[in-house]
């Protein structure tokens, strides 16, 4: 328990000294921080915004932010904490400011689904399975993008960055109940989606019509005109 505690002052200690450095300009240590918790804040943006180009904007404009607020960081939370909820802060006021454009002149938009990210095979894995492993990853992120918000950002949180749920329950101010509640009923919705998916694709497997078919028939004919 002590070691615990140790470690976690000692993350705290660095992390408050990361931020006193960029406070006095160091964009080197900034540059630390960005490729520290980029993964982490646009795996929230994106869930937040259901928009791979929005995200990333919103990520931006939130480190903009954060440079120049970080002077207010005192360790109180988690640097990681503090910097989640201003990407949240973003996006929410993104989303505030496209409902107001969408008010004002409607629009009728499409959500494209979450952007596979880009992945460099594995030496010597054949091309199907990546081709395969890609087509799963986009059925997986469309249907995380099909949850309620507030599932959502619990779902991404816990079951992709493995976060604690005691740091969710920082992160998004609210209760730890609230955390484990959100992310079960995620999980079901999840496995009901992906159950109804699996259903509607059994009837395809092994599908043997159009050319596959004539091509037998013609081939059978041949030979019996033939024979």
């Amino acid at each position: 328990m002590t070691e615990a505690l140790d470690t976690a002052a000692a993350v705290l200690a660095d992390e408050l000294s990361l931020a006193q450095r960029i406070a006095r300009g160091d964009r080197a240590a900034f540059e630390v921080l960005m490729r520290r918790y980029n993964r982490r804040l646009y795996r929230l943006a994106r869930a937040s915004l259901r928009d791979d180009a929005e995200a990333k904007d919103a990520l931006q404009d939130a480190y903009f932010c954060a440079y120049r607020s970080i002077g207010q960081f005192r360790g109180d939370a988690a640097l990681s904490t503090w910097l989640s909820r201003l990407v949240l802060n973003e996006c929410a006021a993104r989303r505030r400011r496209s409902t107001r454009r969408e008010n004002i002149v409607p629009m009728v938009s499409a959500d494209p689904g979450m952007e596979a990210v880009a992945r460099v095979p594995d030496a010597g894995e054949p091309p199907e399975h990546c081709t395969a492993r890609a087509q799963m990853r986009s059925v997986l992120e469309r249907k995380v993008g099909e949850l309620p918000e507030i599932l959502r950002l619990v779902f991404v949180l816990r079951s992709i960055e493995e976060l604690s749920v005691e740091e969710i329950a920082s992160t998004l101010s609210i209760s730890q109940d609230s955390v484990r509640s959100r992310h079960f009923r995620a999980k079901g919705m999840l496995r009901e989606s992906l159950a109804k998916e699996i259903d509607l694709a059994e009837g395809d497997i092994y599908d043997f019509g159009g050319v596959h078919c004539d091509g037998v028939v013609a081939s059978v004919l041949a030979r019996l005109n033939g024979s």
